[in-house]
């Protein structure tokens, strides 16, 4: 894809629909963990998603490229699709039974500065502007000052180096596959969505039986937490993604990653009523003056036209 990159009103509320929507999904998984164990939860989110989104995919027609696809498209979907959600998804699992949950959060808000300077190098019209390293580096400064420096202590296991990696790799795989769906050619947003939970879930499946052997037959309550995971921050969350990367661009998506710990905090107070961290309102200043930073050519084209 070679188009400049569209930033508008709708990309701005699509960006905040997903902080917003990922921020929540921690609050939904801790009541899903009661019931599954995490490989089993990955896959089983992922696959009703795939499912789900495999019916409307069925209902348009099957539409996905615009024109042939070469082999070359083919493979850098599958690619993606490993690098969507499976192999992260199992990433993360494996690596914070060796670290501490901060450590995670900040890895995830990691993924808007490896995107920088991938997006650079490999995506027509996003280059590493001075201004726009500042406004991230700010950004993820915000991240830092929210979650505190316990994410940066040592749980002292011999496996914690791994942990550390596991997360981090898992950041590089939300940054990479970015990157490799904006390059791809035209495609129709659904069929795509479809196609990279598809080959999400043909992985993660045959992994969760080897690594954690059959799952026990779910209760109820959890079965309906793990359609709601699939519908919403997963088929939908997906889908969402999807348009935000092929029309605005991998390092715009990127700054959902710098929202997720504030909602997460947010509505951790509000519906379970955890402690609000007097750093909240430091951390949302640092953050909004990064983002507005970052982006400031897109919000003056945003509010001239407005």
């Amino acid at each position: 894809m070679t188009d400049q990159p569209t930033i508008t009103a709708r990309s701005w509320v699509m960006v905040s629909l997903l902080g917003f929507t990922w921020g929540g999904t921690f609050l939904v998984t801790e009541i899903a963990l009661r019931g599954l164990t995490p490989f089993w939860l990955a896959a089983g989110r992922i696959t009703f998603a795939a499912a789900l989104m495999a019916a409307i995919w069925t209902m348009i027609g099957f539409r996905l490229f615009e024109t042939r696809p070469t082999r070359a498209d083919w493979t850098a979907a599958t690619v993606i699709g490993a690098l969507s959600s499976a192999v992260p998804f199992m990433l993360l699992a494996w690596g914070q039974q060796f670290v501490i949950s901060g450590f995670a959060g900040v890895s995830m808000a990691a993924v808007a500065l490896i995107v920088l300077p991938l997006a650079h190098f490999l995506v027509p019209g996003e280059p590493l502007t001075l201004r726009k390293g500042v406004g991230f580096v700010i950004g993820f400064a915000g991240v830092c000052v929210l979650i505190g420096a316990q994410a940066f202590e040592t749980t002292g296991t011999s496996m914690e180096p791994a942990g550390r990696a596991a997360c981090l790799g898992a950041a590089s795989c939300y940054a990479l596959s970015s990157i490799l769906m904006r390059r791809l050619p035209p495609v129709d947003p659904i069929g795509l969505s479809t196609v990279l939970l598809l080959i999400g879930a043909a992985l993660v499946l045959p992994m969760a039986v080897i690594v954690e052997g059959w799952p026990p037959l779910p209760d109820t309550t959890t079965i309906l937490v793990v359609m709601a995971l699939g519908l919403i921050p997963t088929a939908a969350a997906n889908l969402l993604r999807v348009l935000v990367v092929r029309s605005a661009g991998p390092v715009f998506m990127s700054l959902t990653n710098y929202q997720v710990p504030v909602w997460s905090v947010v509505l951790g107070a509000l519906l379970l009523g955890e402690p609000l961290p007097p750093s909240l309102l430091w951390a949302m200043v640092l953050i909004l003056a990064g983002v507005g930073l970052s982006q400031y050519g897109a919000l003056k084209r945003l509010f001239a036209r407005g």
